[in-house]
């Protein structure tokens, strides 16, 4: 007896080209060039002399001359080759079918297992109107004292984790991951080097973490448009979450080398350079990404994008234009990482702009004692290391000097011990009362 998949037909039907177009290649100098009637954003095959396709994407339009993104390497293209249009968008897999599992850019499992997705989209752009943007009231819990008790983010937030290398931004990202209070987690690696995939999948995010999570992968060897279509991608998954009610956390790794493709795609279109060589359309795509996180009437989006700040320069552009868009900035420091402090988050130059809407006036005043104890020792502390200070000459110093190791202990944490929220205004409360000024 015939057994029909009626799911499957219908994605086969779906995805059935109805019209397409064909053109002849003109040029393949990191664009490929072919006079072709298709629209910006269509996918496109070029076909080689051995048979295989490459497949890209329409980027853009000279005069009559269509602007195509490849996929894949440009090896085998040959003059006059035939390009054919596609006549219609990427679509990506959505659903709760993505939980568990590793995707690419395009939104084909690179886990090894076949993906039975039962809906797809197209990659979504747009931002949601800010009058229908919920206001941000609701704690989002991430198990990390310091953050939680000094820097209190809330649920639909966009933050920005500013570190340079090899500071413990990926064990950091592996750990509010798995501990987070959101409902699952989708995770982009952008630009990665593709030696660091595995460590982070199986030692930072490990089993727990994984199986509430959905990973889009796009490793640096990869074309400039897959890394960008990675964001994306991450951002379509994530939106779709939220649409159906979800609380979702979006951790992007990292915009910066998301800047990076937009810039070679910039700089291959003809854009003019500005600051370090990138383009216009870079802030334009970073502001575009951070602007469709947050909030909507259904749920939410709480979003941690790491930005890698160039030789630990907190101004250089991208850092700057994020900084400029998030709700929130953590930055980690490489002084503390140097002395084994995890996590190395420098509570002094960070800043969460919704801890005010989160947390109450009991909480606010406990992290403005705390904060001020810290800053307190850290003004002489140079002075302090160098034997010059004499006890007794100031008593904020004193006390400050006094209450150090515990306010360490609190902003110290072991990997895998997650601290509960309870337990972290707790600990907050107990550390403001030991400071009287």
């Amino acid at each position: 007896m015939l057994r029909l998949n009626v799911d499957d037909l219908k994605q086969e039907i779906a995805h059935f080209d109805v019209f397409r177009t064909a053109g002849r290649l003109r040029s393949a100098q990191g664009i490929v060039r072919a006079r072709l009637r298709t629209a910006v954003g269509d996918m496109c095959h070029i076909l080689r002399s051995d048979g295989r396709t490459v497949p890209g994407e329409v980027i853009g339009f000279d005069g009559a001359t269509a602007q195509i993104m490849p996929y894949e390497t440009t090896d085998g293209l040959e003059p006059d080759a035939t390009v054919v249009g596609m006549g219609r968008k990427l679509r990506i897999p959505v659903g709760r079918e993505l939980l568990g599992r590793i995707i690419n850019a395009l939104g084909r499992p690179i886990d090894g297992g076949h993906l039975r997705a039962r809906q797809w989209s197209t990659i979504q752009t747009g931002t949601p109107s800010p009058l229908e943007r919920p206001p941000i009231e609701t704690p989002f819990v991430t198990g990390q004292r310091v953050i939680d008790g000094l820097l209190t983010l809330g649920k639909g937030q966009r933050v920005g984790l500013f570190a340079g290398s090899g500071v413990g931004k990926s064990t950091l990202l592996g750990e509010i991951a798995k501990s987070a209070s959101s409902d699952l987690n989708v995770i982009a690696l952008v630009g990665e080097r593709g030696r660091e995939v595995r460590p982070f999948l199986e030692e930072c995010l490990g089993p727990e973490g994984l199986a509430r999570s959905v990973v889009i992968v796009s490793t640096a060897d990869q074309p400039p448009l897959l890394r960008i279509r990675a964001t994306q991608t991450a951002v379509t998954i994530a939106d779709h979450f939220r649409s159906h009610g979800a609380d979702v956390l979006l951790l992007v790794d990292s915009l910066t080398r998301l800047a990076m493709a937009q810039r070679e795609i910039g700089l291959l279109m003809g854009e003019p350079p500005s600051a370090r060589g990138y383009t216009p359309s870079v802030f334009q795509m970073l502001s575009n990404v951070l602007e469709q996180l947050g909030t909507s009437a259904h749920g939410s989006i709480t979003g941690i994008c790491t930005v890698l700040v160039d030789g630990d320069d907190m101004d250089e552009p991208v850092a700057d234009n994020v900084r400029a868009v998030v709700d929130g900035h953590i930055v980690l420091s490489r002084r503390l990482a140097e002395r084994g402090h995890y996590p190395a988050v420098d509570v002094g130059a960070s800043v969460s702009r919704t801890f005010r809407e989160v947390t109450d006036p009991q909480h606010q005043s406990a992290a403005r004692k705390v904060r001020a104890a810290l800053s307190t020792y850290n003004d002489v502390a140079d002075v302090i290391r160098v034997g010059a200070y004499t006890p007794g000459t100031s008593k904020q110093v004193d006390r400050a000097i006094e209450l150090l190791p515990a306010i360490e202990l609190f902003l110290r944490q072991d990997v895998n011990l997650p601290c509960p929220w309870n337990d972290t205004q707790r600990a907050i409360t107990q550390l403001a009362a030991a400071w009287p000024f």
